[in-house]
């Protein structure tokens, strides 16, 4: 027998990893292994997305661990189940009859155990397409507007020769001859505690119960080819650096209908020339000439929409301090209106005082 997978040790990450650092783990390697990458590897893709598929389920994840596969006679089980995982559990209440008893078909009592093997239901298991995750910068001015984007993606598309079915459309499909159409099959197995049987989806035809007359000379049977998706997307005013913009459906093609990916937008802000952004707030240094603070003049001030406005700093106003403008700073996405403009002075003292003004700042003083 083949060894189980060690899905923590495909993601790099250790057993008591949280569920934020499983995620972030799986992005970081699926991004480097998607097959139309340079880096790009398709077997271990798929590895990693069935290690991410336990790992952040939680049911599933406490299964593997405790067990060493996924779910029982699941994916992550697969042909090479162990029938020795069953030593952990309890047959104490049975009565098998000797420990040599033929127990004849046991799916009733398996299906007890793992939540039962549908005989009238049936799916298929054609893999779902992945997931994709993309990064669109845009500049500060984009995000306080708000912006559409046109996006090309490669990956895999729907055939629309066999309209992702995977056979000659031409030709038709036939009845799957290994489960006479059903979807299923029973398997039987022996195990140190006697034989048993086993419902389980037809290899053949993944549970569909028909099989293509004819494969798709295109997309050679999976229902998908490389190619590339044109999307249009809305960016709101007001969104965030790092925010994701989930567009359903968009991702990978999945095989023979199979329902496709997600695509996931990850946007970036690109750093600004004059503002910072903190949340719905911006910051702006602005110098200020020690003679204009005297004078009383207002100070001119640029605004992240384009315009200028003119402040007076109020009375004994401490210039360590930020001086707060409401509402010209970022527009709020979860809420109307929008954040503050913060202006941050750095005084700007003169080269040298003529004798005149230094007489009235005394005089003033005094």
């Amino acid at each position: 027998m083949n060894p189980k997978k060690d899905y923590y040790k495909i993601l790099g990450v250790n057993r008591n990893a949280s569920d934020e650092e499983i995620k972030k783990a799986y992005r970081k390697l699926a991004h480097q292994y998607h097959p139309d990458k340079p880096t790009g590897d398709e077997q271990k893709f798929k590895e990693i997305n069935e290690a991410y598929q336990v790992l952040s389920d939680k049911k599933k994840r406490e299964f593997y661990d405790k067990y060493g596969v996924a779910e029982p006679f699941g994916p992550g089980a697969g042909t090479d189940f162990d029938p020795s995982n069953f030593g952990n559990w309890d047959f104490s209440n049975f009565d098998f009859g000797g420990a040599w008893t033929d127990f004849g078909d046991l799916s009733d009592l398996f299906e007890s155990f793992f939540g039962g093997f549908s005989k009238t239901q049936r799916r298929p298991v054609y893999n779902r397409g992945s997931d994709l995750e993309i990064i669109e910068e845009i500049t500060l001015e984009e995000a306080f507007r708000g912006v559409s984007k046109n996006i090309n993606i490669k990956t895999f598309i729907k055939c629309e020769v066999c309209n992702g079915r995977g056979g000659d459309p031409n030709s038709g499909f036939k009845t799957c001859n290994t489960c006479n159409g059903r979807g299923e099959i029973k398997e039987h197995q022996r195990t140190f505690f006697g034989s048993f049987s086993q419902i389980k989806i037809c290899p053949t035809c993944r549970g569909t119960g028909n099989i293509p007359e004819k494969i798709c000379s295109i997309c050679n049977g999976s229902g998908k080819i490389k190619g590339e998706r044109n999307i249009k997307i809305e960016i709101l005013p007001g969104v965030s650096n790092n925010q994701l913009i989930k567009i359903k459906g968009m991702g990978e093609a999945g095989e023979r209908g199979a329902g496709s990916g997600d695509l996931y937008i990850r946007v970036k802000i690109k750093p600004h020339s004059i503002f910072e952004r903190i949340g719905d707030d911006l910051i702006i240094k602005k110098e200020l000439n020690i003679y204009d603070l005297i004078l009383g003049k207002k100070i001119e001030i640029p605004t992240i929409d384009g315009k200028k406005i003119n402040i007076e700093i109020p009375e004994r106003f401490n210039l360590k301090d930020k001086l707060r403008i409401p509402g010209e700073g970022m527009p709020k996405m979860n809420s109307y209106g929008r954040g503050d403009l913060l202006v941050d002075f750095i005084i700007k003292a003169p080269k040298k005082l003529s004798g005149k003004i230094k007489k009235i700042l005394e005089d003033e003083l005094n």
